[in-house]
C-alpha cells in the first residue's frame, strides 16, 4: 500500500506546475512565477503575508490554485479581501511550521492508522487522509482539497499546490 500511494502521488500527471528550481527562490516568489497561483499571491499581498513567507522559515504551505478560489460561494473572496483580519486567518491555515515533505506527510498519515491532524500557523488543525492514491486536506469547515503537486522544494520551506481552499 505504501509503494502504491507513494507512487500515486508522485507518478501521476499534474495540470499545474510551478516553477522554479529547488532553493531558486522562495515561497513568494515560485508563487509568483507560477500563473496558476496568482490569486494566492494577491490575497497574500492584500494580507501584507508577503515578507512573513519571505522569511528565513521553514514552512511547509498548501498553495490553492486559482480555481480554488473561484469556486468559493460567490463574494467570499471579495469579502476576504477587504477583511485583512479575515484573510491572514484563512492564508495562515494553510501554513505549517517547518518543511514537511509528501513522504514525512504520507508516513504520518499511515502511522497514526490512516488519518492525522496537521497544526497550522493559525492554531487550528487540517486532516490530512490517503484517498485513491492522494493527499486529502479537511479543514475544520468539513471541507476537502486534494494535494494535486508536490514537493516544490524552495529556500524557505516547501509547496504542495491544493485544488482547494482551507477554511479555518
Amino acid at each position: 500500500m505504501k509503494s502504491f500511494v507513494r507512487s500515486a502521488l508522485f507518478g501521476a500527471a499534474l495540470s499545474v506546475s510551478v516553477s522554479g528550481t529547488a532553493f531558486a527562490t522562495d515561497i513568494v516568489d515560485a508563487a509568483a512565477g507560477t500563473d496558476a497561483l496568482s490569486t494566492l499571491v494577491t490575497a497574500v499581498t492584500e494580507a501584507e503575508l508577503v515578507d512573513t513567507l519571505k522569511s528565513e522559515g521553514p514552512f511547509t504551505v498548501f498553495a490553492p490554485v486559482n480555481d480554488a478560489f473561484a469556486a468559493l460561494p460567490e463574494g467570499a473572496l471579495d469579502g476576504l479581501l477587504a477583511d485583512k483580519e479575515a484573510l491572514t486567518g484563512v492564508l495562515t491555515y494553510h501554513v505549517v511550521s517547518g518543511e514537511v515533505m509528501a513522504a514525512d506527510l504520507i508516513g504520518l498519515i499511515e502511522q497514526n492508522g490512516g488519518s492525522v491532524d496537521v497544526e497550522t500557523v493559525a492554531g487550528g488543525t487540517i486532516n490530512a487522509t490517503i484517498s485513491d492514491g492522494h493527499v486529502i486536506l479537511t479543514d475544520a469547515q468539513g471541507n476537502n482539497a486534494t494535494v494535486v503537486q508536490t514537493d516544490v522544494d524552495v529556500s524557505n520551506g516547501v509547496v504542495h499546490v491544493i485544488d482547494g481552499v482551507l477554511l479555518p
